[in-house]
């Protein structure tokens, strides 16, 4: 067994039970605090390639948080200085966004089959009609990901507003249902309807239904009050095009830009912590009503687009390509281009969060991949 004394070079966290307690590495000081279950040999492992980025440079931040069962371990190095570091955590976004808009479904303000112009009647034209909500949901819509004069919007600091006008005008790719496609858009409209049902700004909407509910006291869309110092900085010199991609003239509207932090985009602007995140989870794998009942929790994990289509739950990727390949098909999870991954998997009753400062993109393959397939394997 590999205990927190014996894992050099970073903090480790023990959380067990629901209690938060810190113990460095013996190469920063002996150990704080020793309650809790003692960490596996091969969770120990699943850490590595994460260090190893760390001390190499390549990532300037990482956290780690796995849950099985009752028992909870952390881990962070770099710029985080424990998991409750703070990260843009891009598409992680969707399921929360997607979770918020699940509430008005659980209390019937909305079904799943309700054609989208019901609710934005301004995308009624050219096929839209055709567009139900389960499409929005499974990114079988025909709608893009990123509006063709994406780069554009953020270039001028465009408000979220113009981003929704301009998705309820995009041409649609293929007839809805027909074929998979990811689409930002899809998502942005999704929350788009959760505002005009509930009435509330969407940005307050999430926080009320998801964070709070759920006391992710350490999650918001959009910094949330926060400054950006105290959140992890993206790699952007790393980045995908979309992000800028380290062009300094982008600087005003990249991933660490203030306009983009705060833009509060519901397709991937949320900052987390990994243990808030695992925790939104988690409260799929053992529902117990925070959010909205089982049924509408189970609804959102298990497939609904048809045989030889991507799977996709509601909001969330399903099955082993969501995951790991050492997962069950039960698995579900998403990642986020800012270099993060979640997933959890029923059968073994785990949850696996990695969040990074290395952009998902920049290498193959990343370094949280090889950590969550580790997790996977022992934990499976």
């Amino acid at each position: 067994m590999i205990t927190a004394d014996r894992l050099t070079r970073r903090a480790f966290t023990q959380l067990s039970l629901g209690a938060l307690m810190t113990s460095k590495s013996s190469a920063q000081s002996g150990p704080s605090a020793r309650s809790g279950p003692e960490v596996s040999d091969g969770l120990a492992d699943a850490w590595r390639p994460l260090a190893t980025a760390i001390d190499s440079g390549q990532i300037s931040a990482a956290t780690m948080v796995v849950r099985q069962g009752t028992d909870s371990y952390g881990w962070a190095a770099g710029d985080a200085a424990s998991q409750d570091a703070v990260f843009l955590i891009a598409s992680i976004s969707k399921p929360m966004s997607i979770a918020a808009l699940m509430v008005l479904f659980d209390r019937g303000e909305f079904r799943l089959d309700d054609p989208v112009a019901k609710f934005l009647p301004e995308f009624s034209s050219d096929g839209r009609e055709s567009v139900r909500m389960i499409h929005l949901l499974t990114h079988t819509s025909g709608l893009p990901d990123q509006l063709t004069n994406n780069a554009s919007l953020r270039q001028s600091h465009a408000p979220l507003p113009d981003f929704v006008a301009g998705a309820l005008r995009a041409e649609l790719a293929f007839a809805p249902g027909s074929r998979y496609s990811y689409s930002s858009m899809g998502t942005l409209l999704a929350a788009e309807v959760a505002q005009r049902i509930s009435g509330v700004p969407f940005r307050r909407w999430i926080a009320e239904q998801v964070f709070e509910p759920l006391k992710m006291s350490r999650s918001s869309l959009g910094l949330g009050g926060r400054a950006i110092a105290d959140t992890m900085a993206c790699q952007t010199e790393q980045s995908a095009e979309e992000a800028g991609a380290g062009d300094p003239d982008a600087s005003s509207w990249d991933w660490n830009s203030d306009y983009w932090r705060d833009f509060g985009a519901p397709w991937g602007g949320v900052h987390a912590s990994a243990v808030d995140v695992a925790t939104f989870f988690a409260a799929f794998l053992n529902p117990d009503g925070s959010l909205f009942s089982r049924e509408t929790a189970d609804l959102m994990i298990r497939n609904h687009n048809p045989p030889g289509m991507t799977p996709r739950g509601l909001g969330f990727g399903v099955g082993r390509s969501a995951a790991s390949r050492h997962n069950s098909q039960a698995a579900f999870g998403h990642t986020g281009a800012t270099g993060t991954l979640a997933w959890a998997d029923p059968t073994s009753d785990t949850v696996c969060v990695v969040l990074t400062t290395l952009p998902g993109g920049a290498v193959s393959p990343h370094p949280r991949k090889a950590a969550s397939d580790r997790v996977a394997q022992v934990t499976g």
